[in-house]
């Protein structure tokens, strides 16, 4: 059976399509990598014409080119993707990096306390043995000092001792005196 009128010219242009097709994706290809040209091939692939569905025939329906929607650029998408990617890894990166100088520089710091810390637990240590020193060699005078306090306080003993003692002779004597 051959086509008639209406039919004719939609096959024909079917049969046109697809040599279109492939000459816009090559060219959206070939465009992307000088930036330029991208809309107007997306531009190309939407503009192929559709024949009105209008049928002598009465039952048979004729065909409809079926029109993609135009694709973004894929080189572009992933360049931009991998740009985007490098930023965010040099952003992961340079915080690492960061981290692990601040904990450099906390150590260092905790380093530097550390020594402080020595350094007097050092003079404290020299400061003690010093006191020690100088306690020992007043120990021989601090020993005649405690022989003191123990003599004064026996010399103090006998002289409450003797108090009473005379006391009492007074009071004898002043009852001799009074006979």
């Amino acid at each position: 059976m051959a086509a008639t009128g209406d039919e004719a010219a939609a096959m024909d242009s079917i049969s046109r399509v697809p040599v279109s097709h492939p000459a816009g994706l090559s060219l959206a290809g070939a465009s992307s990598s000088h930036g330029e040209g991208a809309e107007p091939a997306a531009e190309s692939l939407l503009s192929v014409p559709k024949k009105p569905s209008t049928n002598s025939d009465g039952g048979v329906e004729t065909a409809e080119e079926a029109v993609e929607p135009a694709e973004p650029d894929i080189n572009e998408l992933c360049t931009d993707m991998f740009e985007k990617m490098a930023v965010f890894l040099q952003g992961e990166l340079t915080a690492t990096c960061e981290d692990y100088r601040l904990l450099e520089n906390m150590n260092k710091l905790t380093s530097l306390k550390y020594m402080e810390m020595k350094d007097i637990s050092i003079n404290i240590s020299r400061n003690l043995q010093d006191l020690n020193n100088k306690y020992a060699s007043l120990q021989p005078y601090l020993d005649q000092i405690n022989q003191i306090e123990e003599q004064v306080s026996a010399l103090e003993q006998a002289a409450y001792k003797l108090d009473t003692y005379s006391k009492k002779l007074e009071a004898k004597f002043k009852k001799l005196e009074k006979r």
